[in-house]
């Protein structure tokens, strides 16, 4: 055999390490823009242990055990993942509401209110009240992000063309310069002036590509305290993402 041609250690797509005595999974990407090794939590989800193109294995194991403190550090302030169960609480539009599953077979899930408790109503088997849930939510999302889009594209004088619901684990929107907008859906978990300080980001992105201070005054031109929703997000959007997961 000869030793001089041994392949290099293939990258795994995930590794377990042990913090505070129990393991932890640990997921690995190779980023093609990555310069160089990056351990992050994002907002959904566990640790993720990011690559550059030319990275190899045995560096990228030393790293994250160099950083293995730091990493037990930041999943203990990091949010619980909140799944949507029956007696479960979620925010709608920033207002709290409790989870109850209605054991109906058909019909949608309905906004009510049980002894002064705000409350949704999901039917469906229990197994898939979930899915359910997200499905009107997401629903709920596309309506409220299509009205203040239009809005924000009429004050600035552009045109969105398409506006889809994604689930992203880090970002809150993303706009094409053809006028195509993604969206997180769970903007509508959030107070609705924070869903508008979005949507007012996305389409000012129309105006201007980038996050130049002429791209800031686009928003504040259409959005004049986009400053109230940009600083919620700051404080609160980690736990919101980590809605529905």
């Amino acid at each position: 055999m000869n030793l001089f041609f041994r392949s290099k250690p293939k990258i795994p797509a995930s590794t377990v390490i042990e913090i505070d005595g129990k393991p932890v999974t640990v997921t690995v990407r190779v980023n093609a823009r990555a310069r160089s090794y990056r351990l992050s939590i994002p907002h959904s989800g566990g640790p993720l242990l990011t690559l550059p193109p030319h990275g190899k294995w045995a560096e990228a194991e030393a790293f994250l055990g160099r950083h293995q403190n730091w990493l037990a550090a930041r999943l203990k302030r990091a949010p619980e993942v909140t799944s949507f169960t029956d007696g479960g609480v979620v925010p709608l539009r920033g207002v709290e509401h409790r989870i109850v599953g209605t054991g109906r077979i058909r019909g949608r899930v309905e906004v009510s209110e049980i002894e002064g408790e705000p409350v949704l109503l999901v039917p469906g088997d229990p197994a898939h009240q979930a899915r359910r849930l997200v499905d009107w939510l997401k629903d709920e999302a596309q309506a409220d992000l299509e009205i203040r889009s239009a809005i924000h594209a009429e004050r600035l004088g552009v045109t969105v063309k398409t506006i889809k619901m994604r689930s992203q684990a880090s970002r809150w929107g993303s706009c094409s310069s053809t006028g195509n907008i993604n969206y997180n859906w769970r903007l509508v978990l959030a107070p609705p002036f924070v869903l508008d300080y979005v949507a007012a980001h996305e389409v000012a992105h129309l105006v201007e590509m980038n996050h130049s201070a002429a791209f800031w005054a686009t928003v504040k031109r259409t959005l004049p305290d986009m400053e109230k929703g940009r600083a919620w997000l700051k404080t609160h959007g980690r736990q919101l993402m980590a809605h529905g997961g």
